[in-house]
């Protein structure tokens, strides 16, 4: 629960506008902000005063308006106005704000009061629908958000490059505010599963760089992009706060870990997972495996879009760069994690006392490993969406899947023969971009992806001019330098 759902002792799925304006007037709530995700993927904000409870109900009841050719690049400036319209369950009290505030996440509406097209939300509806109407089955996600935290250089309790997986504090230094981060976004209505300090820890001169990563719980796939959006601005202002870098971009240091944003899935029908069958991998499940492996190459012009996206899919460094799959299997491109589908009770064998399983059934998921923190979240899940409904759609999919599936580590020169039957991820924006072209149909499908707004990724992708960039910086440390810190901020 949120501190609203938990003030209102309801659940914030049913909230009314009476609800939002009984809380702001209850709290002594001055100012009420409007968020939105824009066609760059970067959280918008609009602010209103709450000096009259008159005013503050028109624009919960009607929205306002805002310049669209300035948010969206497929929008001319010659008819440009939009709608920006609250959802009320997204409605959370803003953390940093000294004067107290509400801010709630907004769609987009055209001049005909229909959802704006092009609009990352609304194209992540659409996805989910179809995938509904293709599958009949619900999907949730979660991310697994990876991020540095840059500061100056601390000579006291030094971590060790490339060993920092769970380690605590003192030795990890920004464990405080990885759970002041949980804490927070715990507040704001997010669904933490759990965080942890990350393998990477960089060290220079002057600065050190410590990687984290917050973890979600399965959620509706809406619900599941708000949560990572508002949770990234969260840390984002946390490292204002305290004077210090905080990064999702997927490389900052050649050698050295990189940042992903791994995607975990479930399937639903009634409310049930439906991921296993009889305690193995069920159908379904190898049908979206097989939809994710068919369209990988494509997916990266959603989930790595700048050029130090490609310096990440490396060997060795935890980050794919084949199309396959395999259980527990972190070289590969889909991941099928540890499921608790054991006959076995850990927890009782473990403390004795305990004679009642506590129960973790039905939490499988299959995990896309190749996207990094430059995705914008909304179309990535769409992308993702869109591939496994064409994995349903596919003639022997299960089939398929099961030719892209590997039981060893790709990276072993050992296994070099092995990993050459798979196809690669592209190497560079460029590349990616001509993927998405190769494979627009299967995410146009349904007028779920606009026209433009392929076009217009596919413009950005080669906008950047990549092509062999990982060669021509090889062994250039103040050119690899210079581009790292141009997409710090991705």
């Amino acid at each position: 629960m949120n501190l609203i759902e938990k003030a209102l002792n309801k659940d914030a799925r049913s909230f009314t506008r009476e609800d939002l304006l009984k809380f702001a007037k209850a709290n002594g709530v001055e100012i009420f902000n409007f968020r939105y995700v824009a066609g760059d993927g970067r959280l918008k904000t609009l602010n209103f005063t709450v000096n009259d409870p008159k005013y503050l109900d028109k624009i919960l009841s009607c929205g306002e308006r805002a310049d669209g050719s300035s948010l969206f690049r497929s929008i001319d400036a010659s008819s440009s106005d939009l709608y920006v319209v609250p959802r009320y369950s997204s409605v959370f009290i803003n953390p940093f704000s000294q004067i107290p505030a509400m801010d709630v996440i907004c769609g987009f509406y055209d001049k005909d009061g229909n959802p704006f097209a092009s609009s990352p939300d609304n194209i992540l509806k659409k996805a989910d629908k179809r995938f509904r109407d293709s599958a009949g089955l619900e999907m949730k996600a979660l991310g697994e958000l990876e991020y540095y935290v840059i500061s100056p250089k601390n000579a006291l309790y030094p971590a060790i490059a490339q060993k920092g997986y769970h380690e605590s504090a003192p030795f990890n230094k920004w464990e405080f505010l990885r759970v002041e981060a949980a804490n927070l976004i715990d507040r704001c209505g997010g669904h933490i599963k759990y965080a942890h300090s990350e393998v990477g820890f960089i060290r220079t001169e002057e600065q050190e760089m410590s990687q984290h990563e917050i973890e979600f719980l399965p959620q509706p796939l809406l619900k599941s992009a708000e949560e990572i959006v508002v949770s990234r601005w969260i840390l984002s202002s946390l490292g204002y706060k305290y004077g210090v870098v905080i990064t999702f971009a997927p490389k900052i240091s050649v050698g050295h870990a990189g940042s992903g944003f791994h995607i975990h899935a479930c399937l639903a029908k009634n409310g049930k997972n439906v991921m296993l069958k009889n305690k193995n991998l069920s159908d379904e499940a190898k049908k979206v495996i097989a939809g994710w492996l068919k369209s990988a190459r494509s997916l990266t012009a959603f989930g790595n879009t700048v050029p130090t996206s490609y310096l990440r899919l490396v060997p060795h460094q935890e980050a794919p760069i084949n199309v396959c799959w395999g259980y527990r299997n972190r070289s590969a491109l889909v991941r099928v994690p540890l499921g608790w589908n054991l006959e076995k009770d850990m927890v009782a064998d473990m403390n004795p006392q305990v004679k009642k399983r506590t129960g973790y059934e039905g939490n499988q998921t299959v995990e896309f490993r190749s996207a990094d923190g430059s995705a914008n979240i909304y179309l990535l899940l769409s992308g993702l969406v869109m591939a496994a409904a064409h994995g349903f759609e596919m003639k022997d999919s299960v089939n398929y899947a099961e030719e892209h599936f590997i039981d060893r580590n790709v990276f072993r020169k050992e296994n070099l023969e092995i990993r050459e039957k798979f196809p690669s991820l592209p190497a560079s924006c460029a590349e990616s971009a001509d993927e998405l072209l190769k494979d627009r149909e299967v995410y146009e499908k349904g007028g779920v992806f606009p026209q433009p707004v392929i076009d217009g990724l596919v413009k950005r992708l080669r906008s950047y001019g990549d092509k062999n960039l990982s060669e021509k910086l090889y062994g250039k440390e103040e050119d690899i330098k210079k581009i790292v810190e141009e997409y710090l901020y991705c």
